[in-house]
């Protein structure tokens, strides 16, 4: 079921229409289509969700029942990049639905007849990303049958493949009723109107002419009656004037008459891949941080696509004189994969006096940072009042009998209402403390690119929590918004655990909670990390540091810092002398140039090296593996330790290895932990 009508936006709630859907808050609605209606939704964290609600009448229907729970059951098999996952459904309720992540922007359809057809990196992108999708699809062992512009959405970060609505499963088993023919003139692969075969192959067909659209905003075959088309899609060639060259090709082998001589979708993305890559306007220099193989990465690069502002979705909360009012000011640039890509994150106001009146909030300028009394200093980095390379404090109330931070046996999350009733710094210690966790949040985002951007710091005393807020930013990759989150999470915890350490007696704050906002409007925040710094902020196990998948991730975003690219150069090369080392003496298959990549995560301070694998390479056994963990703790780790003799700034000392497996990049930590000093 498509989302229509909405332009992507949230329409008003009908009469009759659910307050609330399983656990989601319904604030409006995206469209209906034949088998239901799709509402706006909001989980308990205020994270966008659209739910496809059942129409009452097909709901009642046994054959409608049995089809829509083949539908979930299909759906929860299918991930992959440019999908929109199943979240949650109850497909035996009174009234079935099924919840997915809320994909924001116009259909292709909507797009082309509002804006243009795709052009340059964009069309390459969209290209990619919707051959994955299908990819992605076939490879959970299921067919989409019905590919067309109503299901795809053009999001800020890249299109989306919707609708598994009439989707069946590729061993042939059909679920839809006897001589009805499923899909969408125009969509409907030559093989499908004579035989009714839907399979993969039909699927690449209708990708084919979803992308030929997208390039010239002309349907391939034409418009006409559906018995028209049809004729056209069986008999005649399609009209592909105007694609560029080598898009043009793949294209039409994707809309051969015969399936035997399309390529895979696998096959369709690898090739677009190549031709998006090609298409690139900027190339880095080829450095170890950055990951050759982050295919997502590079369509975010290369997508150029006007995004939605949506104010619906915004649930508006009755304003308080107690909450500064944020304000955005995008100052800040990341790297998004191999080309250029930029990614804007705002600087807030520190909010570090304690005027709890309403004023308007300083503008960050490059180089510079606002002040308490709204002007703008020097900056910084200048002041910062704990060094980057200090940690946080391990059991900093230890012996400690009657503390002013009384919470640290509760293990609870935060509580809805603890963001809006904090306030700022009153006492000139909160202010010390949002200076210092700024600072430190700063130091660390600028490693990866966001140079001038700085959390706000708020403070809940009744909680007894420090609060570290960013936003508005409605949209922003995972990897980005989670890359905050550890952030202001470390920065938070440092910053406590040494207060609680040296003023135990007179400092009230040991918890702390991250949040993002993701719109405009001043609203509840959604919580994105918490926890308590009087016990320490690092993940050890026996007294030995654990590295993560999170960390991975954050290490995979390229540096902007000089000295990580230079040690991170030095450090790769001297790895793969290492290992060459080692090979010739036990007789190991050398690595290629380039196998091992290597990333900074500067939440935890720690090296990340890791390597692809497909079971078959130079680091398929146990035992290569525990040759390459030998060889960065001994070789990296004096990397590390030398740079760190010689550069008063450098904050790394921790190590891990990991690789990504087969295809699907599947991922597993071989070993990490602190660099021995000796």
């Amino acid at each position: 079921m498509s989302v229509t009508g909405s332009g992507g936006r949230v329409l008003p709630a009908r009469p009759g229409d659910p307050k609330k859907v399983g656990p989601f808050r319904v604030i409006g609605r995206l469209g209906t289509g034949g088998m239901g209606t799709v509402h706006a939704a909001l989980d308990s964290r205020g994270v966008r969700v659209a739910v496809k609600v059942i129409h009452p009448a097909q709901a009642g229907d046994p054959e409608f029942r049995a089809r829509f729970r083949r539908e979930v059951a299909l759906s929860s098999r299918v991930a992959g990049p440019c999908l929109m996952p199943l979240l949650a459904a109850d497909a035996d309720a009174e009234t079935p639905w099924l919840a997915t992540e809320y994909a924001p922007g116009l259909t292709l359809n909507q797009h082309l007849i509002a804006h243009a057809p795709l052009t340059g990196g964009s069309l390459h992108a969209f290209a990619v990303g919707t051959a994955q999708a299908l990819a992605a699809i076939h490879r959970a062992g299921v067919v989409h049958r019905d590919v067309k512009p109503q299901n795809v959405i053009l999001t800020p970060a890249g299109p989306r493949v919707l609708d598994f609505g009439i989707a069946h499963a590729a061993d042939g088993t059909s679920v839809t009723r006897t001589g009805v023919m499923t899909g969408t003139p125009g969509w409907i692969s030559p093989e499908h109107y004579r035989t009714g075969t839907a399979g993969p192959a039909g699927d690449v067909f209708a990708w084919g002419a979803l992308v030929a659209y997208a390039a010239t905003g002309r349907l391939p075959f034409g418009t006409g009656t559906p018995d028209v088309v049809a004729y056209r899609v069986m008999s005649e060639a399609p009209d592909l004037a105007g694609i560029p060259g080598p898009l043009r090709e793949l294209v039409e082998k994707a809309l051969a008459k015969d399936p035997d001589e399309r390529p895979s979708a696998h096959e369709a993305a690898e090739h677009c891949t190549g031709l998006l890559a090609a298409h690139a306007t900027q190339v880095l220099p080829v450095t170890p941080v950055v990951r050759p193989t982050s295919v997502g990465g590079l369509v975010e690069a290369e997508w150029h696509v006007p995004g939605l502002d949506d104010p619906a979705w915004q649930v508006r909360r009755p304003s308080s004189w107690k909450r500064p009012v944020v304000v955005a000011v995008a100052v800040g640039s990341v790297l998004g994969g191999l080309v250029g890509g930029a990614l804007a994150l705002p600087a807030l106001d520190g909010g570090t006096d304690g005027n709890k009146t309403a004023r308007p909030t300083a503008r960050a300028t490059p180089g510079r940072t606002p002040t308490a009394d709204g002007g703008t200093g020097a900056t910084p980095a200048a002041r910062t009042a704990v060094p980057p390379t200090a940690r946080s404090v391990k059991d900093a109330l230890a012996s400690v009998p009657e503390p002013a931070y009384t919470r640290s046996e509760e293990e609870s999350q935060p509580l809805p209402g603890e963001w809006a009733a904090s306030t700022r710094a009153e006492t000139s210690e909160e202010r010390a403390a949002v200076r210092e966790i700024q600072d430190l949040a700063r130091t660390m985002l600028a490693t990866k690119g966001w140079r001038d951007s700085v959390p706000e710091v708020t403070f809940n005393r009744e909680a007894q929590t420090v609060v570290v807020t960013t936003g508005p930013v409605p949209q922003i990759p995972e990897d980005q918004r989670d890359l905050f989150r550890r952030v202001g999470e470390a920065a938070a915890c440092t910053a406590v655990s040494h207060r609680l350490k040296e003023q135990p007696a007179t400092w009230p704050y040991g918890r702390y909670s991250v949040h993002w906002l993701y719109g405009k409007q001043e609203n509840d925040a959604s919580v994105v990390g918490y926890g308590d710094a009087a016990d320490g902020c690092s993940r050890e196990v026996a007294g030995r540091w654990h590295g993560d998948e999170a960390g991975l991730t954050t290490a995979g975003i390229p540096s902007s810092d000089k000295a990580e690219i230079r040690v991170a150069d030095s450090t790769v090369k001297a790895l793969h002398a290492a290992w060459d080392a080692r090979a010739d003496e036990v007789s190991l298959e050398p690595l290629d140039k380039g196998a091992v990549l290597l990333g900074f995560d500067p939440a935890e301070h720690a090296m990340y090296v890791w390597a692809y694998e497909d079971g078959y390479g130079p680091l398929g056994g146990r035992a290569q593996q525990s040759h390459l963990t030998d060889v960065v703790e001994k070789t990296g780790c004096g990397k590390l330790l030398a740079e760190a003799a010689t550069n008063s700034g450098w904050r790394y000392d921790r190590y891990v290895v990991a690789l990504y497996w087969g295809v699907d990049g599947e991922t597993q930590i071989l070993d990490s932990g602190t660099c021995p000093e000796n």
